[in-house]
């Protein structure tokens, strides 16, 4: 996946909010994937992925038709955005436990 940045985070997580909350662990484990795959595609063959991106959440995330960005004081969306924070955080530590750098 390439470097998470703000617009990223906040992608996912609308995303996310636009789902059922029983759904959303799945959505976002399918979200990380894919975009994680897509990176790999791109490095391969120098073009972004047909039907996931070039790799960025944001890409990805901005495929599907997203709500605006609620209110920081909604708090099911602040538990999307927690939700995503942690995913990135789990991913990060994944990544450099596996390439030796922990």
């Amino acid at each position: 996946m390439r470097p998470v940045l703000h617009g990223d985070a906040v992608c996912a997580a609308r995303a996310l909010h636009a789902r059922p909350p029983a759904e959303r662990p799945f959505a976002l484990a399918r979200l990380m994937a894919r975009a994680e795959a897509a990176d790999a595609y791109r490095k391969r063959f120098g073009r972004a992925h047909p039907a996931w991106g070039n790799g960025s959440l944001m890409a990805l995330a901005a495929r599907e038709d997203l709500p605006p960005e609620p209110p920081l004081d909604d708090p099911d969306y602040c538990r999307c955005l927690a939700r995503v924070f942690a995913a990135i955080a789990e991913w990060r530590e994944v990544k450099a436990r596996l390439s030796g750098r922990n």
